[in-house]
């Protein structure tokens, strides 16, 4: 009996970062002004720093904020008045329950800003001090004089670089996170915002120019990997910039820790490492790739169908024409069927079934034989 593989489908995957998760948090504060009182009408911008996420709310007319269903993760908390931003919290990691508190006073930070430009102390600090304790305290005052000039310089290139990429300004985005990476070169958040960068220049170039780009963007991310090892959205867009970058073994490596660090999440990244396997035609691996998404997360639905189409690829077609699907085949694409009956992949779906459900035209016809002559009309 002659029979014969089905060809692998041509399928378009598209790689994805990571931008949310099931589980949310929620963020929430007080707002006072420079005279004190609660202050209505400020912008609160909520960017997160370990993926991309922004959000925006305002304070109410007792100067109070709150932003529920934010995805769990970190984020740069800062106080815009008047177009202007006046004061920023950095990092701010939310957790499941309760709102995590971030108030801002303005007031309060107008003193210290006051008493650190003085650089020098007041008659109420002065009184009671001998000069060995004058002499710290000035000390003192001075080294933290720095180091608020040099957050509010970090800062202020982080929210220029971002603003940059937002605009697919990829250049100035790498002169803005470059500048913060120096500031601080410990900032995990800034080498991942440069790698970004780093890799949207890359997709404006090409040849030797597309690969440095590429090359700075990978550096990047191992250096804010290095920094922060258990954050498994790193791993997964790492994974994605290498697969650009077409080092395939290496994304699939990324991808793996990815899912091993997060199992909640692992169907998305097994189902990307199968995106990334099936780009390099690996199609065995990328078959246990989607299996391993589904097991992970059973209604996943596009790993379901990407599943069928590898299980498609392995069915037999006897000699009558008959298509015979390993195990497997047909549940894979009624369940994506089930999960999204108008999904992008339902029509194809629906066609893989009907040809297990009937059967393959596998007669040979000439295409130079002439065509049969007409019956004449008695």
């Amino acid at each position: 009996m002659k029979s014969r593989n089905l060809a692998w489908s041509a399928v378009g995957l598209v790689f994805f970062a990571l931008t949310s998760f099931a589980q949310t948090s929620s963020l929430e504060g007080d707002v006072k002004g420079e005279d004190g009182q609660p202050l209505k009408g400020a912008q609160i911008k909520i960017d997160r720093t370990d993926i991309k996420g922004a959000y925006r709310v305002k304070t109410d007319k007792k100067g109070h904020y709150f932003h529920a269903g934010l995805p769990l993760g970190t984020y740069n908390i800062t106080v815009e008045v008047d177009g202007k931003d006046r004061d920023s919290v950095r990092g701010v990691r939310t957790k499941l329950g309760d709102p995590v508190p971030v108030n801002f006073d303005l007031q309060a930070l107008a003193k210290r800003q006051q008493s650190a430009d003085a650089g020098q102390l007041s008659k109420e600090q002065e009184r009671g001090m001998s000069g060995t304790q004058k002499a710290e305290l000035e000390k003192a005052m001075k080294e933290r004089e720095a180091a608020l000039k040099k957050n509010k310089e970090l800062n202020d290139a982080f929210n220029v670089g971002m603003a940059a990429i937002q605009n697919k300004q990829f250049d100035q985005a790498v002169q803005s996170f470059t500048k913060a990476s120096e500031l601080d070169p410990k900032q995990n958040v800034v080498w991942a915002q440069l790698a970004e960068a780093y890799v949207g220049v890359a997709g404006t170039k090409t040849g030797a120019e597309q690969e440095q780009a590429f090359a700075k963007g990978l550096e990047a991310y191992n250096k804010a990997i290095e920094l922060k090892p258990d954050d498994a959205a790193y791993h997964n867009n790492y994974a994605l910039a290498l697969a650009k970058a077409k080092k395939f073994p290496e994304a699939q490596a990324e991808l793996t820790k990815a899912a091993t660090l997060d199992p909640t999440n692992a169907g998305r990244y097994y189902y990307n490492l199968g995106a990334v396997l099936v780009n390099t035609g690996q199609t065995d691996p990328a078959g246990d790739a989607f299996k391993k998404a589904i097991e992970a997360d059973p209604n996943y639905a596009d790993a379901q169908y990407q599943y069928g189409v590898y299980l498609i690829s392995k069915a037999q077609i006897d000699a009558s024409g008959k298509v015979n699907p390993v195990p497997g085949t047909r549940e894979a694409f009624e369940k994506y069927l089930q999960l999204k009956p108008d999904g992008p992949f339902a029509e194809s779906a629906k066609g893989m079934l009907a040809s297990m459900a009937g059967g393959v035209d596998t007669s040979y016809k000439n295409p130079n034989a002439p065509a049969p002559a007409a019956k004449k009309k008695k």
